[in-house]
């Protein structure tokens, strides 16, 4: 059966960046099941000739809002009850390629098999949405459950403002170096609700590219999926030296404000 991605090599190279974080997110214990879940704005790579409703296998289907600035976009989404490990290993009959309509409410499957997306489409295209309304080039939208960072979101005192982004950024200087917006933090809300998407572009409004929310996961964006990976695999870093040094039986140092304002005027750092 012909795939989508047999004409359009920059869509099957970024539905690869998807399979291999998904896989990176398996092996590290961080999607547990089905959980966590992968959404990317794939409307550049999709391309012209990609028509509807001739290559529809199912919809139209209602988001539950209206988004204006999703208007013909295309995404990639990691489909509903389905595994990261299975994502990994093959992602086109584990996700689904959707087209949202011209009313910006209701969204196309469009190939290659009808997998109906994650549970968590609407809040991850109100996220999209926002993106792309404050001119955004961030593509990509990661949900994972980090083992160590989520233990820390058990501990009051770590979930005032900016109280882990400090102690993060003071274990390593790479945290500092590349994830230089922090950690936003948003209370526990019920999984998937509208509140929690709501609360989340609050907290990356204050310009945060990953929020910790309360006793559940993260919530990451970046250019693609891999640089979002990546900013919440060195945050989870900085929580494993610290629970290593506090495993060890001493509370770890961390650098100096002082030694970490060199750091920010060495690589031009925001403060």
């Amino acid at each position: 059966m012909k795939s989508i991605l047999d004409t359009r090599p920059a869509l099957a190279a970024e539905i690869m960046k998807v399979a291999e974080v998904a896989g990176f997110l398996w092996e590290k214990g961080w999607a547990e099941r089905n959980g966590g879940n992968i959404t990317v704005n794939v409307t550049n790579e999709v391309g012209c000739g990609c028509s509807l409703p001739d290559k529809a296998l199912a919809g139209p289907f209602a988001i539950g809002e209206t988004l204006p600035n999703l208007k013909d976009c295309w995404f990639f989404c990691k489909g509903t009850n389905r595994r990261m490990r299975d994502l990994a290993r093959d992602p086109m009959a584990n996700g689904s390629v959707i087209k949202i309509t011209e009313d910006c409410a209701h969204y196309y499957i469009v190939a290659d098999a009808v997998v109906p997306p994650t549970s968590e489409l609407p809040s991850h295209l109100a996220v999209h949405n926002w993106l792309i309304g404050k001119g955004s080039s961030y593509k990509a939208c990661l949900h994972t459950h980090p083992t160590q960072l989520v233990a820390l979101s058990h501990n009051q005192a770590f979930l005032q403002k900016d109280v882990l982004t400090k102690l993060l950024w003071s274990m390593i200087p790479e945290t500092r170096a590349f994830c230089p917006r922090g950690l936003g933090i948003v209370p526990y809300m019920l999984p998937g609700s509208n509140s929690l998407a709501s609360a989340t572009i609050a907290a990356l409004e204050e310009d945060y590219d990953v929020v910790l929310w309360e006793k559940h996961g993260v919530f990451a964006v970046g250019e693609d999926v891999i640089e979002a990976f990546d900013m919440v695999d060195t945050l989870n870093k900085s929580a494993l030296i610290y629970r290593d040094a506090r495993a060890m039986g001493f509370v770890p140092d961390g650098m100096s404000e002082a030694q970490m304002a060199d750091l920010a005027r060495a690589f031009n750092l925001p403060k």
